[in-house]
């Protein structure tokens, strides 16, 4: 196979070959050959075309993936040697090493500086693969307001001497990454097998009623993708429309009822002031006098940045939840992070207002313009896991008792179970 067979001598190559099961390298193996076979090239090398569209890149990022997978050589020629170098450092390498070659994959122009003019072109590419994979490609404003709120997560603080525009840092892009995860396993992911199922790739289905005029709903396809970069596989299959509060009223009881025993959710608000920020919820919301939780939950901001917050592990004030109590202690209503009454996300059991301050629970800043939360939309989707449809039928065709204790546990949520005991 030419060039796949020779002894290699390269020590990078040798040091990458040892990342590689034997199985792993006959499979690459093979790839090369298929490759190298389609390029015309006796078997010595893959071309950049058919290199790209084998791996669904192109554009500004599959010239550069390419232009690093070769070493920079410019002859347009990948070697064996090459992919076995690069897989073994994009996709076996230690997260300093994986993190660094991204770094130098934005910089599509190649001038070793990385500025907001290549992240947008590497965006605009980026949304125009995942969509039109998903077969619902946004509009080209679309694309403008996606791109916008990325970028205005992004910091740019490294000076060049006769530029008046800053650059990012290697720090800047890493602070970003931890702000935009999805980002970041999608460029992480660019040379695995390329198909819908590629990890960066997928977009929940978005489930709501038929009668439902899309365009009131908060959560459109490029939300649901930046909320998915926090979460895992099984959860980016499908997301259910629970609560509206155009459909359902600004209710605390409406939305309680909606989403009991809903499993994991995403909560989102769009204020007075055009912000549109929310959290998602590991837990179920139910009742309690305190705060509960896992480390799975989150705060974000979908606009005007896009940003996730995840928990530091400084506490385990996560999940707020509070119905009914006549204590000035508990506020009633549901919130994350932060401590009572200074939550980091807290909407009132009115449901007309609420508040948002920084919290060491998720290292979050305020999430709207100001600390005081005057909601405009509240949106609650449930996160469907496969399977999880089918058993809450079963508990719904289920006996009586069954149906007694789901009742029960609505009426524990508000409060009231044991007012007649």
């Amino acid at each position: 196979m030419g060039n796949s067979q020779s002894p290699p001598r390269n020590p990078r190559f040798n040091s990458a070959s040892r990342a590689f099961t034997p199985k792993e390298l006959e499979d690459l193996k093979s790839l090369f050959a298929s490759l190298a076979a389609q390029s015309q090239t006796n078997g010595q090398y893959v071309s950049s075309p058919v290199f790209q569209v084998y791996f669904g890149l192109k554009g500004p990022i599959g010239d550069r993936m390419f232009d690093l997978v070769t070493q920079g050589r410019k002859d347009d020629k990948l070697t064996f040697e090459d992919l076995v170098i690069t897989k073994g450092t994009y996709e076996k390498g230690t997260n300093d090493e994986i993190e660094e070659f991204i770094y130098r994959l934005l910089d599509v122009t190649d001038d070793e500086i990385l500025t907001r003019s290549d992240l947008e072109t590497v965006l605009v590419t980026m949304f125009d693969h995942i969509f039109h994979l998903k077969g619902s490609r946004p509009e080209s404003s679309s694309h403008c307001y996606m791109v916008e709120t990325f970028l205005n997560a992004a910091v740019f603080s490294k000076d060049h001497e006769g530029r008046n525009d800053k650059s990012m840092s290697f720090e800047d892009f890493r602070c970003w990454c931890t702000l935009v995860p999805s980002v970041k396993k999608f460029l992480s992911n660019l040379l695995a097998p390329p198909d819908s199922g590629r990890p960066g790739s997928q977009v929940p289905k978005l489930l709501h009623s038929e009668n439902i005029d899309p365009s009131i709903l908060l959560l459109r396809d490029e939300y649901a993708w930046h909320i998915g970069g926090a979460l895992s596989h099984e959860e980016l299959d499908e997301w259910k429309l629970l609560y509206h509060s155009s459909l359902n009223g600004l209710s605390f009881t409406t939305f309680l009822g909606n989403i009991l025993n809903d499993g994991p959710t995403v909560l989102i608000i769009k204020d007075r002031e055009g912000y549109i920020f929310g959290g998602f919820a590991s837990q179920p919301w139910e009742r309690h006098s305190d705060f509960y939780g896992d480390m799975k939950s989150f705060l974000f901001q979908l606009y005007p940045k896009a940003s996730i917050f995840r928990p530091t592990g400084v506490n385990n004030n996560l999940q707020w939840c509070a119905a009914n109590f006549s204590s000035e202690t508990i506020p009633n209503g549901i919130g994350f992070g932060g401590r009572i009454n200074h939550f980091g996300m807290f909407l009132s059991a009115s449901f007309d207002q609420g508040h948002t301050f920084s919290c060491t629970t998720f290292n979050s800043p305020c999430l709207s313009k100001t600390s005081k939360i005057c909601p405009e939309v509240i949106e609650c989707w449930g996160i469907v896991r496969k399977g999880m449809e089918q058993e809450k039928a079963d508990v719904v065709k289920g006996t009586v008792l069954e149906r007694f204790k789901e009742d029960r546990h609505m009426l524990n949520m508000v409060g009231i179970a044991n007012a007649s005991e």
